[in-house]
Protein backbone atom coordinates (compact mmCIF):
# COMPACT_ATOMS: atom_id res chain seq x y z
CA UNK A 1 0.00 0.00 0.00
CA UNK A 2 1.10 3.50 -0.83
CA UNK A 3 0.66 6.19 1.27
CA UNK A 4 2.00 9.67 0.45
CA UNK A 5 1.28 13.35 0.93
CA UNK A 6 -1.82 14.92 -0.80
CA UNK A 7 -0.74 17.76 -3.16
CA UNK A 8 -3.08 20.68 -3.31
CA UNK A 9 -2.70 22.25 -6.87
CA UNK A 10 -4.85 25.09 -6.76
CA UNK A 11 -8.33 26.50 -4.24
CA UNK A 12 -10.92 27.45 -5.08
CA UNK A 13 -13.41 30.03 -3.11
CA UNK A 14 -14.18 30.99 -0.97
CA UNK A 15 -17.29 31.86 -2.66
CA UNK A 16 -19.88 34.82 -1.98
CA UNK A 17 -23.03 33.30 0.19
CA UNK A 18 -21.79 29.70 0.47
CA UNK A 19 -20.95 29.14 4.24
CA UNK A 20 -19.93 24.81 3.14
CA UNK A 21 -19.30 22.81 0.21
CA UNK A 22 -20.99 19.14 0.27
CA UNK A 23 -20.95 17.03 -2.75
CA UNK A 24 -18.67 17.76 -5.77
CA UNK A 25 -18.66 16.85 -9.41
CA UNK A 26 -17.46 18.06 -13.06
CA UNK A 27 -19.35 18.08 -16.33
CA UNK A 28 -15.96 17.99 -18.14
CA UNK A 29 -16.69 21.95 -18.31
CA UNK A 30 -17.70 23.54 -14.82
CA UNK A 31 -17.12 22.22 -11.73
CA UNK A 32 -20.62 21.76 -9.44
CA UNK A 33 -20.87 21.48 -5.77
CA UNK A 34 -23.74 21.64 -2.98
CA UNK A 35 -24.02 24.61 -0.80
CA UNK A 36 -26.88 23.55 0.75
CA UNK A 37 -29.87 25.33 -0.91
CA UNK A 38 -28.11 25.39 -3.79
CA UNK A 39 -26.64 23.71 -6.90
CA UNK A 40 -23.56 25.62 -7.94
CA UNK A 41 -20.97 25.66 -10.88
CA UNK A 42 -17.59 27.36 -11.46
CA UNK A 43 -15.23 27.53 -14.49
CA UNK A 44 -12.25 25.61 -12.92
CA UNK A 45 -9.84 27.80 -15.25
CA UNK A 46 -10.92 31.23 -13.39
CA UNK A 47 -12.63 30.08 -10.25
CA UNK A 48 -15.40 32.02 -11.49
CA UNK A 49 -19.03 31.16 -10.19
CA UNK A 50 -21.38 30.80 -13.27
CA UNK A 51 -24.61 29.84 -12.50
CA UNK A 52 -26.53 28.38 -9.46
CA UNK A 53 -29.48 26.04 -9.22
CA UNK A 54 -32.36 26.43 -6.13
CA UNK A 55 -32.65 22.80 -4.97
CA UNK A 56 -31.53 21.55 -1.21
CA UNK A 57 -28.29 20.58 -1.62
CA UNK A 58 -26.66 19.35 1.49
CA UNK A 59 -24.33 15.97 0.23
CA UNK A 60 -23.50 14.03 -2.69
CA UNK A 61 -23.51 15.22 -6.13
CA UNK A 62 -22.91 13.63 -9.75
CA UNK A 63 -23.21 13.84 -12.98
CA UNK A 64 -23.91 11.68 -15.74
CA UNK A 65 -22.94 13.41 -18.90
CA UNK A 66 -26.37 14.26 -19.24
CA UNK A 67 -27.70 14.93 -15.60
CA UNK A 68 -26.83 16.03 -12.15
CA UNK A 69 -27.78 13.87 -8.93
CA UNK A 70 -28.10 15.18 -6.20
CA UNK A 71 -28.42 13.71 -2.68
CA UNK A 72 -31.12 15.44 -0.65
CA UNK A 73 -31.78 13.57 2.89
CA UNK A 74 -33.86 10.38 2.17
CA UNK A 75 -33.89 10.81 -1.78
CA UNK A 76 -31.38 10.87 -4.68
CA UNK A 77 -32.49 13.50 -6.90
CA UNK A 78 -32.05 13.79 -11.10
CA UNK A 79 -31.90 17.42 -12.13
CA UNK A 80 -31.82 18.68 -15.31
CA UNK A 81 -28.43 21.14 -15.43
CA UNK A 82 -29.88 23.19 -18.39
CA UNK A 83 -33.60 23.99 -16.79
CA UNK A 84 -32.33 23.02 -12.86
CA UNK A 85 -35.91 20.83 -12.98
CA UNK A 86 -35.89 18.14 -10.59
CA UNK A 87 -36.82 15.30 -13.31
CA UNK A 88 -36.91 12.15 -11.31
CA UNK A 89 -36.36 11.15 -7.52
CA UNK A 90 -35.26 7.56 -6.37
CA UNK A 91 -34.85 6.74 -2.20
CA UNK A 92 -31.45 7.02 -0.76
CA UNK A 93 -29.77 4.28 0.94
CA UNK A 94 -30.79 4.46 4.83
CA UNK A 95 -30.54 7.71 5.93
CA UNK A 96 -29.55 7.14 8.88
CA UNK A 97 -26.16 5.91 7.89
CA UNK A 98 -25.28 9.69 6.40
CA UNK A 99 -25.62 9.61 2.90
CA UNK A 100 -22.64 11.56 1.96
CA UNK A 101 -20.83 10.84 -1.37
CA UNK A 102 -22.05 10.49 -4.52
CA UNK A 103 -20.44 9.68 -8.38
CA UNK A 104 -21.95 7.94 -11.32
CA UNK A 105 -19.95 4.91 -13.12
CA UNK A 106 -20.93 2.52 -16.21
CA UNK A 107 -24.55 3.28 -15.37
CA UNK A 108 -25.19 3.45 -11.63
CA UNK A 109 -24.57 5.72 -9.26
CA UNK A 110 -22.20 4.98 -5.99
CA UNK A 111 -23.58 6.33 -2.81
CA UNK A 112 -20.93 6.98 0.07
CA UNK A 113 -22.28 6.62 3.74
CA UNK A 114 -20.36 8.98 6.04
CA UNK A 115 -21.31 7.15 9.49
CA UNK A 116 -21.71 3.91 8.57
CA UNK A 117 -18.39 3.56 6.64
CA UNK A 118 -19.95 2.29 3.67
CA UNK A 119 -19.98 2.85 0.27
CA UNK A 120 -23.06 1.42 -1.99
CA UNK A 121 -23.37 0.79 -5.70
CA UNK A 122 -26.80 1.30 -6.52
CA UNK A 123 -29.72 1.16 -8.99
CA UNK A 124 -30.21 4.46 -10.98
CA UNK A 125 -33.61 3.57 -11.77
CA UNK A 126 -35.15 2.12 -8.67
CA UNK A 127 -32.82 2.58 -5.82
CA UNK A 128 -32.14 -1.10 -4.94
CA UNK A 129 -28.21 -1.72 -3.39
CA UNK A 130 -26.59 -3.67 -6.31
CA UNK A 131 -23.13 -4.11 -3.84
CA UNK A 132 -21.39 -2.62 -1.19
CA UNK A 133 -18.10 -2.28 -0.08
CA UNK A 134 -17.09 -1.34 4.11
CA UNK A 135 -14.21 0.95 5.26
CA UNK A 136 -12.68 1.33 8.20
CA UNK A 137 -13.19 4.77 8.37
CA UNK A 138 -16.00 7.55 7.95
CA UNK A 139 -16.85 7.92 3.93
CA UNK A 140 -16.92 11.23 2.40
CA UNK A 141 -17.19 11.76 -1.66
CA UNK A 142 -16.41 8.79 -3.97
CA UNK A 143 -15.21 8.54 -7.47
CA UNK A 144 -13.81 6.06 -10.46
CA UNK A 145 -11.66 7.47 -12.68
CA UNK A 146 -9.75 4.72 -15.37
CA UNK A 147 -10.46 1.77 -13.71
CA UNK A 148 -9.31 2.99 -10.18
CA UNK A 149 -11.66 3.55 -7.46
CA UNK A 150 -11.38 6.54 -4.73
CA UNK A 151 -12.90 7.93 -1.90
CA UNK A 152 -12.73 10.72 0.78
CA UNK A 153 -12.55 9.99 4.18
CA UNK A 154 -13.25 12.87 7.07
CA UNK A 155 -12.61 12.02 10.81
CA UNK A 156 -10.99 12.93 13.87
CA UNK A 157 -10.14 16.58 12.08
CA UNK A 158 -8.24 14.14 9.77
CA UNK A 159 -8.61 13.33 6.20
CA UNK A 160 -6.93 11.63 3.10
CA UNK A 161 -7.79 9.98 -0.47
CA UNK A 162 -8.07 6.55 -0.71
CA UNK A 163 -7.68 4.63 -3.83
CA UNK A 164 -9.34 0.81 -3.14
CA UNK A 165 -9.75 -2.27 -5.20
CA UNK A 166 -13.39 -2.79 -5.98
CA UNK A 167 -13.03 -6.19 -6.31
CA UNK A 168 -11.11 -6.98 -3.02
CA UNK A 169 -12.08 -3.79 -0.74
CA UNK A 170 -8.34 -3.84 -0.07
CA UNK A 171 -6.88 0.00 0.38
CA UNK A 172 -4.24 0.44 -2.30
CA UNK A 173 -3.17 3.82 -2.24
CA UNK A 174 -3.64 6.78 0.39
CA UNK A 175 -2.98 10.77 -0.13
CA UNK A 176 -3.28 12.54 3.33
CA UNK A 177 -4.87 15.64 3.06
CA UNK A 178 -2.58 18.74 5.14
CA UNK A 179 -3.87 18.84 8.87
CA UNK A 180 -7.43 20.82 9.59
CA UNK A 181 -8.36 20.42 5.59
CA UNK A 182 -11.11 18.34 5.42
CA UNK A 183 -12.25 16.26 2.38
CA UNK A 184 -16.29 16.52 1.71
CA UNK A 185 -16.83 15.67 -1.03
CA UNK A 186 -14.71 14.00 -4.04
CA UNK A 187 -14.64 13.75 -8.43
CA UNK A 188 -11.99 13.17 -10.87
CA UNK A 189 -11.67 15.66 -13.98
CA UNK A 190 -11.74 12.45 -16.16
CA UNK A 191 -7.38 12.76 -15.94
CA UNK A 192 -4.58 13.70 -13.34
CA UNK A 193 -6.70 16.38 -10.88
CA UNK A 194 -9.66 15.63 -8.72
CA UNK A 195 -11.80 17.98 -7.17
CA UNK A 196 -12.34 18.28 -3.47
CA UNK A 197 -15.03 19.33 -1.56
CA UNK A 198 -13.37 21.67 1.47
CA UNK A 199 -16.37 21.02 4.25
CA UNK A 200 -16.57 24.28 6.59
CA UNK A 201 -13.70 26.33 4.79
CA UNK A 202 -16.19 27.19 2.06
CA UNK A 203 -13.56 25.98 -0.67
CA UNK A 204 -12.96 23.54 -3.08
CA UNK A 205 -9.10 22.22 -3.52
CA UNK A 206 -7.66 20.38 -6.83
CA UNK A 207 -5.41 17.74 -5.68
CA UNK A 208 -2.82 16.07 -8.03
CA UNK A 209 -3.74 12.49 -8.96
CA UNK A 210 -0.81 9.99 -8.56
CA UNK A 211 0.15 7.36 -11.57
CA UNK A 212 -0.96 4.40 -11.41
CA UNK A 213 1.28 1.66 -9.61
CA UNK A 214 1.14 -1.21 -12.13
CA UNK A 215 -0.57 -1.64 -15.35
CA UNK A 216 -2.87 -4.23 -13.74
CA UNK A 217 -5.07 -1.89 -11.58
CA UNK A 218 -6.04 -0.30 -15.06
CA UNK A 219 -7.68 -3.33 -16.06
CA UNK A 220 -10.09 -3.24 -12.70
CA UNK A 221 -13.50 -3.71 -13.45
CA UNK A 222 -16.76 -3.06 -11.76
CA UNK A 223 -18.12 -6.06 -10.07
CA UNK A 224 -21.52 -5.85 -8.90
CA UNK A 225 -22.18 -8.73 -6.49
CA UNK A 226 -20.44 -9.13 -3.75
CA UNK A 227 -19.57 -7.26 -0.46
CA UNK A 228 -16.07 -6.32 0.66
CA UNK A 229 -14.23 -4.88 3.38
CA UNK A 230 -11.81 -1.85 3.17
Amino acid sequence: MNRSAAEIVCEYGPFPGVDSVGGVTYDGQHVWFASGDKLNAFDPANGKMVRSIDVAAHAGTAFDGQHLFQIDGDRIKKIDPTTGRVLASIPAPDVHGGNSGLTWAEGTLWVGQYRDRKIHQVDPQTGAILRTIESDRFVTGVTWVDGEFWHGTWEDDASELRRVDPRTGEVLERLDMPAGTAVSGLESDGGEQFFCGGGNSGKVRAVRRPGRASAADSDSEIPVDSTSKV
